[in-house]
């Protein structure tokens, strides 16, 4: 049994906080890149693409937040089953790392009351999402999660008849709807299976791997190339000025579900895919 203290888990949550908001990711920076290159010199999709990359540049340079919004803190801890944590309870330790980091970086508050709309000052509390893996280390993933990609995200509760196909055609059918209100290219977390709520729980999960992976399963790999390329050629482009490429990736995850059931989420990221890890 190993013992972590909840100031160590606060501590990595407030570092991670920090270099998240303030650059894209690698994997991120790589794809948009690359669907630069898918463009037309002097297009509009073009233009929109170099501009969102020399924005990417300048924020890591100047220690700015790569976008305004720097969204709903999403925190995913993977705790090792032969992990004791002690100290303050782990919730009250990502929102106090959550509440320091955004003060201290200056980085925009966004979160509200549904009702009233009364900001909470802090952008707490974080969505935490627990789970107990093997081992004894505790492995941390920070996503802010902006809300316009957010608001375009949707979940069906389709009939197992629909099957592959109507998985695919929600997929597509999000991007289609969602048009150019998400800051395309997007990237697309899809869960797949499970119940209502864990169905959603696995599509902002798939958000966390690197644009360009795929799933270890060839026929759910296969979804992610097919929803891919049809998303593409739906020719919304960057910021939706029209071009070849509407989305980054798709990424799907799995679980088993109820013979009656055929539920698929997909949670809409916008090109500015900003996700820190670490390992305790």
């Amino acid at each position: 049994m190993r013992t972590i203290h909840t100031d160590t888990i606060e501590r990595t949550l407030y570092q991670l906080c920090g270099r998240a908001c303030l650059h894209l990711t690698d994997a991120c920076t790589r794809a948009m890149q690359k669907a630069a290159l898918a463009e037309a010199e002097g297009s509009a999709a073009r233009f929109a693409l170099d501009t969102l990359l020399s924005n990417a540049q300048t924020a890591a340079a100047e220690n700015m937040a790569v976008c305004q919004d720097t969204g709903y803190a999403v925190v995913l801890a993977e705790i090792g089953q032969d992990v004791h944590i002690e100290g303050k309870p782990l919730a009250e330790a990502v929102d106090s790392a959550v509440a320091k980091a955004y003060a201290d970086f200056r980085f925009r508050k966004s979160v509200c009351d549904p009702i009233t709309r009364a900001n909470t000052a802090n952008n707490t509390p974080a969505a935490l999402h627990m789970e107990i893996v093997p081992g004894d280390k505790v492995r941390l993933t920070f996503l802010p999660k902006g809300f316009g990609s957010e608001n375009m995200s949707r979940l069906y509760m389709l009939t197992p008849a629909k099957g592959v196909a109507g998985i695919i055609d929600a997929i597509v059918e999000t991007v289609r709807l969602a048009g150019s209100k998400p800051c395309p290219p997007v990237i697309c977390g899809v869960g797949i299976g499970g119940t209502f709520d864990t169905c959603a729980f696995l599509a902002k999960k798939a958000l966390t791997r690197e644009p360009g992976t795929h799933h270890p399963r060839e026929d759910v790999a296969a979804i992610e190339r097919e929803a891919l390329e049809r998303i593409n050629a739906l020719g919304i482009g960057a910021q939706g000025f029209g071009g070849n490429v509407t989305a980054l990736g798709v990424q799907c995850e799995i679980l088993p579900t109820h013979i009656a059931g055929l539920p698929v989420a997909v949670n809409i990221q916008c090109h500015c895919m900003r996700c820190e890890k670490a390992e305790i």
